[in-house]
């Protein structure tokens, strides 16, 4: 009897889990497109210019990812949104100039190039007339930027010995998505505009931007009670706040503290690394509680970056200890304990504290909603 309630229990834990599980998708009675556009026109904050293209471009998003216009999710799309860019398509960055040099001037050494060569070349004509040193002189947004490399790059055989054919520029638009994340997922569904340019133009559009930017923030189920955790997502990557959930139930059971990164694996050359990280080494103490091997622990922590993970062995076991440790339910997710590392960035910065910005701008948004 007794190991048939644990059994009814773990069913009901289970099922209580699954039901936490946030994923866009219908809530409440279907409303119509003009309704819709209506509802995030209300929902966005006093000030905001050309509120209804924002509004038209913000249901388009969602509706082309078949994610219902809930007053949640639309909230949640409009936080980022003034978080990141203050409703600006292609915003201003302060400094970004000396930003640029600055990392010119690092790939330069690492490369090699002696610095008078580099001038001669940065000193020829651009395709509009301008030496691209006047052009970085002057540059103020990331498109522009872009647009300055992209230019250098296929014009100036020099440039591709420290760009490597890369353009260093790795995020833009309305809500600062990556723009290898809006090429990995045009690779898998439609992109619902004409495309006139390149995946990363479309980036730096208003109605790009903010589709790729609400797939990356909604579109993937995860075991989330708030979009808090959604949000530190955003910026952290997908899936972040339950890998650092699990990061913390492995240090409550192995005694090794594991930092609360999100971060399951190594990455040699952004491919999963046989030699294992810190999270690895600590879940590995547990191998013999878990009854599993070092090769099946390994397998089951390389799925970090899919909802795959939750489906593991390695997932449930730890877990099921980790309950049962505490006497209640481990928590599933978690904020990652990151520090925010970037040229852009001037201040000792968090995943945490950007999620708890968002999460103010969420909340205020909803109450404009009365929701």
């Amino acid at each position: 009897m007794p190991r048939a309630a644990g059994a009814v229990a773990a069913i009901v834990a289970i099922a209580a889990l699954a039901g936490c599980a946030t994923a866009p998708g219908p809530a409440g009675p279907a409303i119509s497109a003009t309704e819709g556009r209506a509802r995030v026109e209300r929902a966005l904050p006093d000030g905001v210019a050309d509120r209804k293209g924002w509004a038209t471009d913000i249901y388009a998003a969602l509706a082309s990812l078949e994610i219902a216009p809930t007053p949640d999710d639309i909230c949640a799309v409009i936080a980022i949104a003034g978080q990141e860019s203050g409703f600006r398509a292609d915003p201003a960055v302060p400094g970004l100039a000396k930003i640029a040099w600055k990392e010119i001037e690092r790939r330069r050494e690492s490369a090699g190039v002696p610095k008078i060569v580099l001038d001669a070349a940065l000193a020829l004509p651009s395709t509009n007339g301008k030496s691209y040193a006047e052009r970085i002189d002057a540059v103020k947004t990331e498109r522009q930027l872009s647009e300055i490399y992209d230019d250098f790059i296929g014009r100036i055989p020099l440039a591709k010995t420290f760009f490597a054919d890369s353009n260093p520029v790795r995020t833009g638009g309305p809500m600062q998505v990556s723009v290898a994340f809006a090429e990995s997922l045009v690779a898998t569904k439609p992109y619902p505009y004409p495309m006139h340019g390149s995946v990363r133009d479309e980036v730096f559009t208003r109605r790009g931007g903010l589709y790729f930017g609400t797939a990356h923030l909604l579109d993937y189920r995860a075991p989330y009670d708030r979009h808090l955790y959604r949000f530190a997502d955003f910026n952290a990557g997908r899936y972040a706040s339950r890998n650092a959930a699990f990061q913390h139930a492995v240090t409550e059971l192995s005694g090794i503290p594991v930092a609360l990164d999100g971060d399951l694996v190594r990455y040699d050359g952004g491919h999963v690394a046989s030699a294992p990280g810190n999270t690895e080494l600590a879940t590995r103490v547990l191998a013999r509680r878990l009854d599993m091997t070092d090769d099946a622990i390994h397998r089951d922590l390389a799925l970090e970056a899919s909802e795959d993970f939750e489906r593991t062995r390695l997932y449930a076991r730890v877990f099921a200890l980790a309950d049962r440790a505490a006497g209640r339910p481990a928590p599933r997710a978690l904020v990652p304990q990151i520090r925010l590392e970037s040229p852009k960035i001037t201040r000792r910065l968090t995943t945490a504290w950007f999620a708890q910005r968002v999460d103010s701008r969420f909340r205020a948004c909803l109450g404009r909603l009365g929701a």
